[in-house]
């Protein structure tokens, strides 16, 4: 299950108390304090780890709590510090302070990481409260609590190329055939329900991550349809594949379909309008499409590629596309 949003709340580990001992030795009278100071709490750490894809696992793990330190002890003995709890999310994720709205960290790298809440200090044992005229002070100092806040972490998706298009253009088939995605494939509107990532092979060498969003319709930038719920995974791609239904099997003209595309990508902002993009027109396989892709290619102003999801043909030049503009724009 695809899920690209959470609401956590965290705390890190208390600190641990000081300790208020004296020295017992033999042979050495009134040796003096000999209190050892808290450990200090666990921090609460979040980690991008490439290996994840989705936020499913907060759906039910909602506190995030790191260890305590441990108490001091005596002969100058430091509690040991709580262990750190160090927890991973994809990379892409954008951690936000629930309460002020402020961006904490943009976690875009692997291996990135963010501390969300700082453990406690240790408290001082008695040792340090001795004086010429305090030399057996029975005082200690507490630990600190450790910090604890509410935040919310939003995902974004790292891609090469994003696909786009109107319902049933094809999109789910095509990240199907060019990668090993298996995402749902219907003659209905809306199969996809949430975002899709693929690896497409390029050559021997080179690999495109490709991600699948919802298909788009007129007034998605307002919240119609799904698309507006994952138009952000598109924010970080650096091209644009825009899928366009060549056969018009939907009765929709393909050149409506990229205008109407273009509009939504506008009104929806983040510079998406400015990205690279190309067009696939898709379906060649049906006689009508076939005789309407020989027509966008004379009519719009980007690169058009004739392609069949289906049957394969054209995908292998489109994907050499692909690499060629997701690497000029690297």
């Amino acid at each position: 299950m695809f899920v690209d949003e959470a609401v956590l709340y965290v705390r890190a580990g208390k600190g641990g108390n000081g300790c208020v001992s004296f020295r017992r030795e033999k042979f050495v009278p009134r040796g003096g304090p000999d209190g050892g100071d808290g450990g200090k709490g666990g921090d609460v750490i979040l980690v991008a780890n490439p290996a994840l894809d989705t936020l499913y696992e907060f759906t039910f793990r909602r506190h995030l709590v790191a260890k305590n330190g441990r108490p001091g002890q005596g002969k100058n003995k430091t509690g040991a510090s709580g262990q750190d709890l160090r927890v991973h999310v994809p990379v892409g994720t954008l951690v936000f302070d629930a309460s002020t709205g402020l961006l904490l960290r943009d976690l875009d790298k692997p291996g990135a990481s963010v501390c969300v809440a700082k453990g406690g200090r240790g408290g001082r044992g008695n040792k340090h409260f001795a004086s010429p005229t305090n030399r057996a002070p029975r005082v200690a100092e507490e630990g600190q609590p450790g910090q604890e806040r509410t935040i919310r972490l939003e995902l974004k998706l790292l891609a090469d190329v994003g696909l786009v298009g109107l319902p049933n253009a094809g999109k789910s088939t095509l990240i199907s055939r060019v990668s090993r995605a298996r995402p749902k494939i219907a003659n209905y509107p809306f199969t996809t329900r949430y975002p899709c990532l693929g690896i497409a092979e390029v050559g021997s060498y080179k690999r495109l991550v490709v991600a699948d969003i919802p298909g788009l319709i007129e007034g998605a930038h307002e919240g119609h349809g799904l698309g507006i719920e994952f138009l952000r995974h598109i924010e970080r791609t650096r091209v644009l594949l825009h899928v366009l239904d060549a056969a018009a099997v939907d009765n929709t003209p393909p050149l409506g379909a990229y205008h109407t595309l273009r509009n939504e990508l506008a009104e929806y902002g983040h510079a998406l309008l400015e990205r690279p993009h190309i067009v696939a027109a898709n379906k060649i396989d049906l006689p009508e499409g076939r005789a309407a892709a020989q027509e966008l290619k004379a009519r719009l102003p980007v690169e058009v590629y004739p392609i069949s999801a289906v049957t394969g043909e054209g995908i292998p030049d489109l994907l050499r596309a692909l690499a060629r503009l997701a690497e000029e724009n690297r």
